[in-house]
C-alpha cells in the first residue's frame, strides 16, 4: 500500500518537521498551508531534493469548499491519502476572557476545531474500507492546555484543544470498523514560532521552570511521536492521547 500523508499547517513548526521525517520514512508528503507559499515550497523542495516526494496544497481549512477542493486536488495529483495529521492551528494574543470578542472566538474555533472536523471527514471518505479505501490513520494535534487550561493567556485556545480531545475519542470508536485509527498527540511547551506570533517569543524560557524536565520540547520530539502513532507499530492503538510534555 502506498503511503500518502497530508499534514495541515505543514509549512513550519511541528508540521514542517513532521513532513521531513515522514518523507524519510517513505511517505509521499502533502503539505497544506493557508498563505505562506514560500515556506511551504521551501519544505517541499527540500524533501524532493533529498529524494523524497512532496507537494504543497493551499487551502484555508476553516472554509468547507476549500477543504473539499484541496482533497480533490490531492486525489487527482497524488492519490488517496492513507494518513492525516490535523496540525493546523492558530493562537491569538494573550488576553483574559473578559476582553475577548466574539469575532476572535469564531476565528479560533473555525480553524482549530471545525477545520480539523472537515479534514477528518474528507480523509475518512478516502481511507474507509466502506468507501473502497485501504484503511488509514489520523493523528490530531492537541495541547496540554486542554488539560491544564491557559488562564490569563489563551483560554479560548485551550478550549479548542479540549474539543479536539473529545472529538478524537468519539471518532476513534466511530471509524474503528472502517480500519481507521484515530489518536492524539498533546504537546506541551515546544520551541516553535507560535509563541512569537502570540506576542511572547520568550515564553518557553519563562515557563520552563514549571516543566519537570526544566526545558521546552523540540519539534522533532513531537514529530516522532506523531509518526509512531501513524505507523504499523501502533496498529492496536486507537483513541489514545499521548502527552509529549516533559512531564508537565
Amino acid at each position: 500500500m502506498s503511503k500518502i500523508i497530508l499534514i495541515t499547517g505543514g509549512s513550519d513548526g511541528i508540521g514542517a518537521t513532521t513532513a521531513e521525517l515522514a518523507a524519510k520514512e517513505g511517505y509521499t508528503v502533502c503539505i497544506n498551508y493557508k498563505q505562506n507559499h514560500l515556506a511551504a515550497n521551501r519544505i517541499t523542495e527540500k524533501i524532493n531534493h533529498e529524494g523524497g516526494m512532496a507537494y504543497a496544497f493551499q487551502a484555508d481549512i476553516s472554509v468547507e469548499s476549500e477543504v473539499v477542493d484541496m482533497f480533490a486536488a490531492i486525489d487527482s495529483q497524488v492519490g488517496r491519502i492513507t494518513a492525516l495529521v490535523n496540525n493546523a492551528g492558530i493562537i491569538e494574543s494573550q488576553q483574559k476572557l473578559v476582553d475577548m470578542s466574539a469575532e476572535r472566538l469564531h476565528k479560533i474555533f473555525a480553524v482549530n476545531v471545525i477545520g480539523s472536523f472537515l479534514c477528518a471527514r474528507e480523509a475518512i471518505k478516502r481511507m474507509s474500507v466502506k468507501y473502497q479505501g485501504e484503511g488509514g490513520s489520523i493523528v490530531n494535534i492537541s495541547s496540554m492546555a486542554s488539560r491544564l487550561g491557559s488562564p490569563f493567556e489563551y483560554i479560548d485556545y485551550a478550549a479548542t484543544k479540549g474539543a479536539i480531545d473529545s472529538m478524537s475519542i468519539s471518532l476513534s470508536k466511530e471509524v474503528a470498523e472502517d480500519q481507521i485509527r484515530v489518536n492524539v498527540v498533546r504537546p506541551g511547551t515546544i520551541q516553535t514560532a507560535i509563541h512569537g506570533k502570540a506576542g511572547e517569543p520568550g515564553r518557553v524560557a519563562r515557563v520552563k521552570e514549571f516543566i519537570p524536565m526544566k526545558r521546552g520540547g523540540e519539534p522533532e520530539e513531537v514529530a516522532k511521536a506523531i509518526l509512531w502513532l501513524l505507523s504499523d507499530d501502533a496498529s492496536y492503538v486507537t483513541g489514545a492521547i499521548l502527552d509529549v510534555s516533559g512531564g508537565r
